[in-house]
């Protein structure tokens, strides 16, 4: 008999709500202050990348990165964070990515807990924004978790909090770094994007994400 599905643990964006191009623009207001350009193919380097060490990408990409001390570089991820905090207020429910919301509600309906798995500080007030606090079970709080993706912490705490085995549980993805996170915690693996590597299932959008589709595959997943 196949084991029963504990919880769907996902990311934030590019699976719930896409605030790619909020953190790109306010990356690029920061990196423009310290005299380095960057383009929207770096910035497709730093999915799924905590703050300080997008920071420290951006830093090295310009050849800077021996120029600011620590005290100095907390100043510029905060005033990064300021920026792209301001740009929330935009961020309404039809900020949604297709098929989200339904999936999350039928999960509900079924007694299957959700989780959040995301490196992003404002993950709650994203989610308030979006009006889907109540459809979560448990938020994992990433400034408690001390190894960004693709070390499996976050995604581990956030099975904690649901008190859930990882290896009962799918997590959804749209980076390699997320991907690799909850690989290296024995979680099955739905990629969100046709370029991902290792995931145990890839779907070219979130439209593809049904609850059909997801029991379909926990129920004959390898």
């Amino acid at each position: 008999m196949a084991q029963q599905l504990q919880a769907v643990i996902f990311d934030l964006d590019g699976v719930i709500t896409d605030t790619a191009e909020l953190h790109f623009h306010a990356w690029r207001q920061v990196a423009k202050e310290v005299d380095i350009d960057i383009d929207e193919t770096f910035n497709a380097t730093l999915k799924g990348i905590s703050r300080m060490e997008s920071l420290r990408r951006i830093l090295a990409h310009g050849g800077r990165e021996q120029d600011f001390n620590p005290a100095q570089c907390a100043a510029l991820a905060a005033r990064k964070n300021g920026i792209y905090v301001d740009s929330l207020r935009q961020l309404t429910p039809h900020a949604v990515l297709p098929g989200i919301k339904t999936l999350l509600t039928e999960l509900r309906s079924r007694g299957i807990p959700a989780g959040l798995a995301s490196v992003s500080l404002n993950a709650p007030a994203i989610l308030q924004a979006l009006e889907m606090t109540d459809l979560f079970g448990f938020c994992a709080d990433a400034s408690r978790i001390s190894r960004s993706k693709p070390d499996p912490e976050i995604f581990l705490n956030a099975c904690a909090g649901l008190g859930v085995d990882p290896q009962a549980c799918i997590g959804v993805e749209d980076a390699q770094a997320g991907i690799d996170a909850i690989n290296a915690c024995g979680m099955a693996s739905i990629g969100i994007g046709d370029t991902l590597k290792h995931a145990t299932l890839r779907l070219s959008s979130t439209e593809e994400l049904t609850w059909p589709r997801l029991s379909a595959f926990w129920q004959h997943r390898k």
